[in-house]
């Protein structure tokens, strides 16, 4: 029986139990030559390593079928009893898992530390073969220093033998990497590894472990390696468990810049994001260390000298930042634009020099007149990409001077257009941020002919003929549904979560789920069906393949059910 209470991209915090058998994850099981009070834990016997639950000893070093044990074996994996399983190195070609199975161990993961890809490879191998609903052991790899990288991967369960061998060879383990010592540390080392264990949990409570392994991996040339590897090749195995509506992190990395959160929001942009179609003149921002930016003092005095050209409906506000790239003013609450932090240096990597050039010139190619850079000297980021940018700042971008060049370039800008229609404008900016949200096709669904938006940014709210179909607000950072707009997302046939025929007062739980969208993702807007009708909406508490695999825990957090 699996709960998992926590997640942090793959890494989580989960509570598994088999009768008075208890497992926090992640956890480090104790490795031992003799009695121990550990109701689990790992005996060297002999030379030989058994895996002893509660008394009974299942041997994990028996790699080759023999007449002793061909029992144990099906479909590729050492049955250590009925409901945990042992594979080991070279991992056969298909792992197939008796339905009863609920932890795997790979018993011989140390061949894997010094090889990046191959644990990359395994990990995700494993963990995509037994799915969510399986607790996932990896024995004889973890130390300090890597235990962060291994849980962010989708490892649950560790032992302490490494730590045990160094240690007794004189070799600090700790997590920034390993120390020459002199006599015996192993207990130092097993105290270190066991501190190190629950730090990563508490990194995973607050959803921000991938900030601790990018901090743990540059004590080896192998876990920067590794991480790097996981972040090229995993990207869609990472982007599964990626949370939408994250917490607060820092980017004070290189490979930061490659978070699968981070990547996420720069792909759908490039891939979803339509333009208002009636803003004619770009104007280029720089981005403020309060988010989301349009409460900061520096863009309300921006917002000051837009609005005193008058034509601030064909003005669109864009801001130029790492490590995202480019932020449209209407998507600055949503995550991870609202909760990034970077350290400002005025130096910019060719990294992000590539994606923001990138990404500006993915705009541009949807159609402006005319382009205005408030970016002061980053303005070279965009250097090239428009005929005429007109540049508006001297010295610092509030400066008085600054801000009267930006509002006179506003006005020369926009003479001679004709003023928007705020409704129009208010309209067509919310169909640019569905667009984001849920993809062009359910934007145009949603904002037809008879459909129209009240309110002031960021508070907006959709009606159609008198009913509400959607809510945005600062604190969601995007649009919520009400059962009514969840019913016109359903008739694109995404964001759709069917459950059992049961009537639903609460919350809804995974075991109540039937099947799932499997393009759902923890923070996104959920629509719940029954015998194909629509009766409630809310917010994915977990993806949409976890809600398919797990049987516990809450999948969709209710906020509106349909009136019987």
């Amino acid at each position: 029986m699996l709960d998992v209470n926590y997640r942090s991209f793959r890494g989580r915090v989960c509570e598994y139990k088999d009768g008075e058998t208890s497992i926090t994850t992640p956890a480090v099981l104790r490795t031992v030559n003799g009695p121990c009070d550990d109701r689990i834990h790992i005996l060297v016997e002999n030379g030989d390593r058994f895996y002893v639950d509660n008394g009974t000893k299942y041997p994990l070093d028996g790699g080759k079928i023999t007449s002793t044990n061909f029992g144990l074996f099906k479909g590729g994996v050492m049955m250590c009893g009925e409901k945990v399983a042992s594979v080991r190195l070279p991992l056969p070609e298909k792992i197939e898992l008796p339905e009863t199975v609920e932890v795997l161990l790979l018993s011989n993961a140390y061949d894997l530390r010094n090889n990046a890809r191959a644990l990359v490879d395994v990990v995700i191998k494993l963990r995509e073969s037994v799915g969510y609903n399986v607790v996932l052991g990896f024995l004889g790899i973890a130390e300090p220093s890597t235990l962060a990288l291994l849980a962010y991967m989708g490892v649950d369960l560790f032992d302490d033998s490494l730590c045990r061998v160094l240690g007794s060879r004189g070799v600090r383990t700790i997590p920034e990497g390993l120390i020459e010592s002199s006599g015996d540390v192993t207990e130092s080392n097993v105290n270190d590894l066991n501190i190190e264990c629950a730090k990563i949990a508490d990194f995973i409570r607050g959803g921000r472990l991938r900030e601790l392994v990018d901090q743990r991996v540059s004590s080896s040339p192998t876990s920067v390696a590794a991480l790097r590897v996981f972040d090229r090749v995993g990207y869609d195995y990472q982007e599964e468990a990626v949370n939408n509506a994250g917490s607060r992190f820092s980017c004070n990395t290189t490979q930061s810049l490659r978070r699968p959160d981070v990547l996420r929001y720069r792909r759908t942009f490039m891939e979803r994001y339509v333009k208002p179609p009636h803003k004619r003149v770009l104007l280029l921002l720089p981005c403020s260390a309060k988010k989301p930016y349009h409460t900061s003092k520096t863009h309300k005095r921006f917002s000051f000298s837009i609005h005193a050209s008058n034509f601030d409906t064909v003005v669109h506000e864009v801001i130029v930042t790492s490590p995202l790239g480019v932020v449209p003013r209407e998507l600055d609450c949503f995550y991870p634009a609202n909760s990034y932090d970077i350290p400002v240096t005025g130096e910019w990597k060719c990294q992000e020099k590539e994606f923001i050039r990138e990404m500006v010139s993915h705009l541009l190619a949807q159609g402006y007149d005319k382009v205005i850079s408030h970016l002061g000297e980053d303005t070279e980021l965009i250097a090239g990409l428009h005929d005429n940018i007109v540049e508006t700042v001297v010295g610092d971008s509030v400066s008085p001077a600054s801000l009267t060049n930006l509002e006179n370039a506003l006005r020369d800008a926009t003479a001679g257009m004709k003023v928007g229609d705020y409704a129009e404008d208010r309209k067509e900016t919310i169909r640019s941020v569905l667009s984001f949200q849920f993809g062009k096709d359910i934007a145009d669904r949603i904002m037809d002919e008879n459909t129209f938006g009240t309110g002031r940014f960021p508070y907006w709210k959709i009606q159609r003929n008198k009913v509400q179909l959607a809510m945005m607000s600062e604190e969601r950072g995007a649009f919520s549904l009400t059962v009514d707009g969840g019913k016109v997302v359903a008739e694109s046939g995404r964001n759709i979560v069917n459950m059992m025929d049961f009537e639903l007062k609460g919350n809804l739980f995974a075991v109540g789920v039937i099947d799932a969208d499997p393009g759902i993702r923890i923070g996104d807007e959920a629509v719940v069906m029954k015998n194909g009708e629509v009766v409630a909406v809310g917010v994915a508490v977990m993806s949409g393949k976890e809600m398919t695999q797990l049987k516990r825990g809450i999948a969709v957090k209710i906020r509106h059910k349909a009136k019987k």
